[in-house]
């Protein structure tokens, strides 16, 4: 039987290296799906030291699907690290004093790019780095030290500094297929009934689940 998602070490082997992420989630403003799992050389509680500026007050999430893979020291920098770009000064006075703060123009504005969402069966690789309000869709691969600056589409392969897309894993049939039967959102049950599929590039398998 596949461990329940509640399991906190759900490695078949015991070592503490590697969680079921939602399970170390503190803060309310992080939301993680069911079978994500970090793994983490030191300690999986480094994970949300590693998603860096993300105040409560600005409202952005980070939110990750089910089913991803993510590596050691991945970092998630959110919305609280932007400054004002277009002033002839970037210094963030305002959060320093309150009389600063009445001074400023009514129209000014610090940078804001919204939620970064993370997609389901998304492969995060080691030191991979995630700009704010980014958009990753299901079934992608970030490549070790990949910087991401952008949105990447469902299953394509991205790498570099900043990251680019190299190719993407199917053709775009299989894309849409995978895209249709949504697998992560299968009751455990069936998903282990199929690991034979899942773990195989078989498309005519892959079909035959979709019509059952």
């Amino acid at each position: 039987m596949f461990p329940s998602p509640n399991t906190l070490y759900p490695l078949i082997s015991g070592m503490n290296r590697t969680c079921f992420l939602k399970n170390i989630i503190t803060r309310s403003n992080i939301v993680v799906g069911d079978y994500t799992y970090y793994d983490d050389e030191v300690d999986v509680r480094n994970f949300e030291k590693n998603v860096l500026y993300h105040y409560d007050f600005l409202g952005d999430k980070l939110v990750i699907g089910k089913f991803c893979q993510i590596a050691s020291d991945v970092k998630f920098f959110m919305n609280g690290m932007f400054h004002m770009m277009e002033s002839f000064s970037t210094y963030p006075f305002m959060i320093f004093s309150e009389e600063c703060r009445k001074k400023y123009p009514l129209n000014a504005k610090f940078p804001f790019k919204g939620d970064t969402v993370v997609g389901n069966d998304v492969w995060i690789g080691y030191n991979a780095a995630f700009m704010p309000g980014v958009k990753i869709a299901d079934g992608a691969i970030i490549g070790t030290n990949a910087l991401i600056t952008k949105d990447i589409g469902p299953y394509e392969i991205w790498g570099g500094n900043p990251a680019k897309l190299i190719r993407k894993r199917f053709s775009d049939e299989v894309i849409e297929l995978l895209l249709k039967i949504q697998w992560w959102n299968w009751d455990i049950e069936k998903i282990e009934e199929n690991i034979d599929v899942l773990t195989s590039n078989n498309i005519e398998k892959l079909r035959s689940i979709k019509s059952r």
